[in-house]
């Protein structure tokens, strides 16, 4: 992981964090040690959460851990507390604002796994509609296939044998014919009855 994963993902992580109801200005500087090494700040101003890949000299706490530490703590997998306890974390600076980075990336933490589940949630509808899609295409296919076979079978048999197509032709006419007749006849019948 890079110095700018790293910032863009923590970035990722605290924005989902309400940080709107913390009044006071809070500014945290974060030095990433090992992987992903550099210094970027957090800083809770008028309510609104910025995050920086820049030094801040006039912090009110300098985190110094890693970047797996940092993200595990973000995410809300470790504690802040144990990670110090652990000595995965050391902290300089006021230690009651220390204690609000906890408050706001459980939060983000808890935020972020409401997102990925409902992103789940979607996922598997989505995948649903999909099947249940797929399982209506090979029906319709299905029923389309028997017609198209059956309109090819008369064009091929046409093809091979003409006399058969002449044959066909002559049947439809005479039926025609026969219809018509019918028609008239059951026309005269109807006329006579009317008539008595």
């Amino acid at each position: 992981m890079t110095y700018q994963e790293l910032v863009s993902e923590i970035r990722g992580i605290f924005m989902q964090a309400d940080v709107s109801g913390i009044k006071e200005h809070i500014a945290y500087q974060f030095n990433i040690r090992g992987e992903a090494e550099g210094a970027f700040y957090a800083e809770v101003l008028e309510g609104k959460l910025h995050i920086e890949p820049y030094e801040y000299y006039d912090r009110d706490v300098l985190f110094t851990t890693t970047a797996d530490t940092l993200l595990s703590i973000a995410s809300g997998t470790m504690d802040a507390v144990a990670a110090f306890t652990l000595g995965k974390l050391q902290v300089e600076g006021s230690f009651d604002k220390a204690l609000l980075l906890q408050s706001f990336s459980k939060q983000a933490g808890r935020e972020k796994k409401k997102m990925k589940a409902e992103e789940k949630r979607q996922q598997k509808a989505e995948e649903k509609r999909q099947q249940k899609a797929e399982e209506k295409r090979p029906q319709k296919a299905e029923e389309k296939e028997p017609q198209k076979a059956e309109e090819k079978e008369p064009q091929k048999a046409e093809e091979k044998e003409p006399q058969k197509a002449v044959e066909k032709e002559s049947q439809k006419a005479v039926e025609k014919v026969a219809q018509k007749t019918e028609e008239k006849t059951a026309k005269k019948t109807v006329r006579r009855l009317l008539k008595k």
